[in-house]
């Protein structure tokens, strides 16, 4: 078997055009850093013209490339894509020295563009405001993501981006809005920016400062969860209309994009038909239901310590803290608005497994995906069936159509997959020395892009105390988690490197 002839350049050259996208990014936090005289302009301006310098200079030497990608190559592009936006993500932080140990540095920018939300910081409210701007805007980068980003421009370089959109965009299927590949992704980001826009308004109004508005609509839509505060969306918890205009922005961000294009062009029919929609919103009123029922009937735990005064009764607290903290961890944002670990054993497991659901295919967040946990739950049910009528051919149906048998192999071996991710990485972490609690939590959270884990890495803590080994294990089950597991772990195969 001989091996595969891979178009490097056309590898490099779109290397160098996600680094230039992070140049200029850097270059939008230099100016936030500038207008709040925070005393990082400079550090910051010096990463931003590094990366752009970089990534200008390898897409220059690989301008001759022929214009070619096939599948192999779109998927290097995006696994190495997300590495190389990682890597060079941690300049702000290290040479503002907001965080010095390059380890903590692509600890922290690889959470920020996987949007796990998991973080180091010990003190959040002490780093440069510039620094915690690019801190947000990792999250919304990686939120649609970044490869779908710069396939709105491809065609200016002569490439067709079909084989990178497959491979990156977000569950099992990528739904298309037209048939252009080029005009979807400008279509999904045009719906992603006008939400950040209008959440940061709102915000506002509501009682944030611009900049605490802007980084946390950052890092709701993205279903990212980094927060400018130390206790994050707690700090507000005498605010209950921040915390509902949140709520409402997790749950665009947790549904599939398509559908809100389908709202803004009034095909709102096809949106109450959608049987992902429909389980998605029922899983969250029925989990929200049982969860407010337990918090405000629970006799080890007062109501006192959730909400500083209570703002509108007790029974108000209850439902919105149970609603926050269900959609927060269904959509993989990570937000806190208390200690769910503190609301009896029954909700600390009950949260633990909502980590494994995620939001919907083709949103912003992670997990296994509604979609697929639908999948699962119709074919089981029609196993049933099967061993009656074994003659019989009984397919598995999602919108009235007929889903083939290679899709529903597909979801099976992913979430067999997942899973054997779940104990294999669990299993890694226990070897840190970490109790049976911390470390499927870690697991879960790392894999699910979800952020709060279970034990010494709760919601109310950071991850800080984590090992340098271990932080380099929870970035890879990030990266794998994120990018859907077989575009990374396929590259780690001996037949993808060869012809057969």
């Amino acid at each position: 078997m001989s091996r595969i002839k891979l178009n490097y350049k056309i590898i490099f050259h779109f290397l160098g055009l996600l680094l230039l996208f992070n140049g200029g990014f850097m270059l939008i936090s230099t100016l936030i850093s500038l207008i709040y005289e925070d005393g990082v302009t400079l550090q910051l301006l010096t990463a931003g013209l590094t990366t752009l310098g970089i990534g200008a200079v390898t897409m220059y030497r690989t301008r001759d490339h022929r214009k070619e990608m096939n599948k192999r190559e779109g998927y290097i592009v995006v696994a190495f894509g997300w590495i190389v936006m990682s890597l060079s993500g941690t300049l702000p932080y290290i040479v503002t020295e907001a965080i010095p140990s390059f380890t903590d540095a692509f600890f922290e920018t690889m959470s920020g563009y996987t949007t796990t939300g998991a973080s180091i910081l010990n003190d959040i409210e002490i780093v440069p405001k510039g620094v915690l701007f690019w801190r947000s805007i990792t999250h919304w980068i990686g939120g649609m993501g970044i490869i779908v980003l710069a396939i709105a421009i491809l065609p200016l370089l002569g490439v067709g981006g079909m084989q990178l959109f497959a491979a990156e965009a977000p569950g099992p299927s990528a739904d298309k809005l037209h048939p252009r590949i080029t005009d979807t992704a400008k279509r999904l980001w045009l719906i992603y920016f006008g939400y950040t826009a209008a959440e940061t308004i709102l915000l506002q109004i509501a009682g944030m400062s611009f900049f605490d508005a802007i980084n946390h609509a950052l890092s709701t839509l993205s279903t990212g969860g980094f927060s400018t505060k130390n206790a994050s969306v707690a700090y507000w918890n005498d605010n209950p209309a921040i915390q509902y205009i949140i709520i409402f922005f997790m749950f665009l961000a947790g549904t599939n994009f398509v559908l809100s294009y389908y709202l803004f062009k009034g095909k709102v029919g096809k949106i109450l038909k959608d049987e992902e929609f429909k389980l998605y919103s029922t899983f969250i009123i029925v989990f929200t239901a049982i969860a407010a029922v337990l918090i405000y009937f629970r006799a080890d735990v007062s109501l006192s310590s959730i909400d500083h005064p209570m703002v509108l009764g007790e029974a108000e607290s209850a439902i919105r803290h149970a609603l926050f903290q269900v959609l927060t961890v269904i959509t993989t944002t990570g937000f806190v608005s208390a200690d769910y670990t503190l609301w009896t054993p029954f909700l600390t497991v009950f949260f633990f497994g909502l980590m494994f659901l995620g939001g919907s295919a083709g949103s912003t967040s992670g997990g296994v995906k509604v979609m697929r946990q639908l999948i699962l739950i119709k074919n089981s049910f029609l196993e049933f069936k099967r061993a009656l009528h074994p003659n019989a051919i009984i397919p598995v149906r999602y919108n009235g159509k007929s889903v083939s048998k290679d899709i529903v192999f597909n979801v099976l071996g992913f979430f067999i997959l997942y899973m054997l991710s779940f104990i294999v990485g669990a299993l890694v972490f226990s070897m840190f020395q970490m109790d049976f609690e911390s470390a499927i939590g870690l697991s879960a959270s790392s894999l699910g892009n979800v952020g709060p884990a279970l034990g010494d890495f709760g919601p109310v803590n950071n991850y800080s105390a984590l090992p340098a080994l271990g932080k380099w294990w929870a970035s890879f089950l990030m990266l794998i988690g994120r990018l859907e597991l077989f575009t990374v772990l396929i590259l780690l195969t001996p037949f993808f490197w060869r012809n057969r």
